[in-house]
């Protein structure tokens, strides 16, 4: 397959490593992604879904971690993920005030698949991150419903990611730019072992003219709204999975290198900006009624993780990247224009 990602049309590949055949979270075996996209008038937003693997999810979880690089957001779930590294639900992306849709979503689709959560069996731990995308979408309109994010769930599918202003990017900015989702993904090897690092991310963070890219040049919109607050007051989700086999400790070392290519970007992780790292090894699985006291798991030998943490930073930027590149000018609800980075970057190639 021929590599063709948004990013790279303009040169703006991130790094060393190679990409895998997608350069997409859907690199690493097993993994889907779905999208709901929602454009009616002043409504501009949606729910994205990435399922870690094919089976269910409540009844074989994989190993999972958060790590909260600002903690100004609106999350629901990190609090389990966080004590008990594991993840039992697909992991959710959307607005700000639409988490608890998402939820109700999650929690309706694990009691589908399994109707005795609750009773016989424990409760549900549903995922969801949010960005707020307040400054394109009717926020306040509350849009997206349980059903949207069913549809996303049900949609979520291998291969191609679309990209840019889709399913929970399609109101989120970045560097005063049109923003959205973006993805990447690494081949990574250990000694003998091969494998794969993606990483999706939800942007909707940095200030304009903060944008610094590959090749060291610094990018700014062509004007800065008379509005604009000199403030970080955006977020980023950033979802990282791998599918060598790590533990807990390792796959939280591994997802706070994304920060580092958050950094590279330009950015500051503000005040007032909500920056979260998820991650999952679908290799790595606990089932719900395992029968033995004692578990053997593979694990990396961790003189080869600086493999994983290049990948986490590389796929992470390049992912924000491709958001952006992907990304088609839209107009805010109050009438100021977020234009396309694509359009700046065809303007003034570089030399």
């Amino acid at each position: 397959m021929t590599l063709d990602s948004p990013a790279r049309r303009y040169r703006l590949g991130c790094g060393i490593l190679p990409p895998g055949p997608y350069n997409a979270i859907t690199d690493v075996p097993g993994v889907r992604v779905g999208h709901r996209t929602l454009r009616n008038g002043p409504v501009q937003t949606g729910v994205t879904c990435i399922l870690p693997h094919d089976g269910d999810l409540f009844r074989d979880r994989p190993l999972g971690a958060v790590h909260v690089f600002n903690g100004f957001g609106k999350s629901v779930g990190l609090m389990q993920v966080e004590e008990l590294g594991q993840i039992e639900t697909p992991i959710l992306l959307t607005n700000t005030l639409s988490v608890s849709a998402g939820a109700e979503a999650l929690i309706r689709d694990a009691i589908g698949r399994n109707p005795e959560i609750g009773r016989s069996l424990s409760t549900v731990n549903p995922l969801v991150f949010e960005c707020n995308d307040g400054r394109i979408n009717d926020i306040q309109a509350l849009a997206v419903t349980p059903d949207d994010a069913m549809q996303a769930i049900r949609d979520a599918q291998g291969g191609t990611v679309a990209q840019g202003g889709v399913g929970a990017g399609t109101g989120m900015t970045a560097f005063g730019f049109k923003g959205g989702i973006g993805t990447s993904s690494r081949h990574v090897a250990a000694g003998m072992h091969q494998g794969m690092l993606g990483v999706l991310v939800l942007a909707n963070f940095g200030l304009p003219g903060d944008l610094t890219l590959p090749d060291g040049r610094r990018i700014a919109p062509p004007a800065v709204p008379a509005t604009h607050d000199e403030r970080e007051r955006g977020s980023v989700i950033m979802v990282v999975a791998t599918d060598l086999p790590l533990d807990y400790r390792q796959l939280r070392r591994v997802i706070r290198r994304a920060g580092v290519g958050i950094g590279r970007l330009g950015s500051f992780w503000g005040n007032g900006s909500g920056d979260v790292a998820v991650g999952f090894c679908p290799s790595v699985r606990f089932h719900l009624h395992e029968p033995e006291g004692v578990i053997n798991r593979p694990m990396l030998n961790e003189a080869h993780i600086d493999t994983l943490f290049r990948a986490a930073a590389e796929a992470t930027q390049e992912a924000v990247l491709n958001a952006l590149c992907a990304a088609t000018p839209v107009t805010g609800r109050n009438g100021v224009v977020f234009p396309a980075l694509s359009d700046v970057l065809a303007a003034h190639p570089y030399p």
